[in-house]
């Protein structure tokens, strides 16, 4: 049976040195990631742990323009340039199979299971098999399936080994929480738990947020029905109180 974890999230970006260059201010490391040749898109990253952010741009826009099935490239041509704001998370699981039959029952429109590959700035070639989700609920759009090769532990270790993970200047950080405005937190929370098997952990007019191992995703009254938010816990006296905008999305220190 597939379960799910909060792979990463995706920023919408026109610049990306710009990111990277207001990580490194706050003491937060993030780099070029590199290239989706097959797509027109192009990334920036930055880790916490297997959790991470990726700022994502538009490197050729006739090849992002003709791309198919790849709903989150669709809505980068949709939002940019302008728009640089927080797209949506990315659950990760083990059995991408197993989670494509889960959300075809459920009568979600799915993409068939696309393979991804891109160089890393080494030259590493990294692969791994995704598909998003059509349309959205109550106007918030869904996150989209990643499956990586190995397992996390393995993962973890090749890229910590790698250089590609390492410790942020600023002390330690974690990603605690996407945060979504939305018209009805109950039942936006309602719908995404039962569809990714999370459970609901609170619920009331105002506020309504589910558990994904140690993280949350909230999901709080407001008509944008966006993701607006990423709180990002630290033992940094300096960053714990201060909230970096960086387009439209805020990244809120604990």
């Amino acid at each position: 049976m597939a379960n799910f974890k909060w792979d990463h999230l995706v920023h919408y970006m026109n610049d990306l040195d710009k990111p990277v260059e207001l990580f490194k201010e706050y003491g937060l490391r993030a780099s070029k990631g590199g290239a989706h040749k097959a797509w027109g898109t192009y990334n920036a990253l930055s880790y916490f742990g297997l959790t991470y952010i990726e700022f994502l741009g538009i490197e050729n826009l006739e090849l992002a323009k003709a791309t198919e099935h790849n709903v989150v490239v669709r809505d980068a041509v949709k939002a940019l340039p302008d728009h640089e704001a927080l797209s949506r998370v990315v659950l990760r699981t083990d059995d991408i199979e197993g989670a494509a039959a889960l959300l075809k029952t459920a009568g979600l429109t799915l993409s068939p299971i696309i393979d991804g590959r891109r160089l890393d700035q080494e030259g590493r070639l990294i692969e791994w098999r995704m598909l998003t989700i059509d349309g959205d609920f109550q106007g918030l759009v869904y996150p989209f399936i990643i499956q990586w090769s190995g397992n996390d532990e393995k993962r973890l270790a090749r890229l910590s080994a790698s250089g590609v993970i390492r410790p942020h200047s600023s002390g330690q950080a974690a990603i605690a929480k996407a945060v979504f405005r939305v018209t009805d937190p109950i039942a936006v929370a309602a719908h995404w738990g039962a569809l990714f098997q999370l459970p609901v952990i609170r619920a009331d007019a105002e506020q309504a947020a589910l558990k994904i191992g140690d993280q949350s995703f909230d999901f709080v009254q407001g008509d944008e029905n966006q993701f607006k938010q990423v709180i990002i816990e630290t033992d940094s006296a300096v960053l714990q109180g201060k909230t970096l905008r960086i387009g439209e999305g805020e990244y809120v220190f604990v």
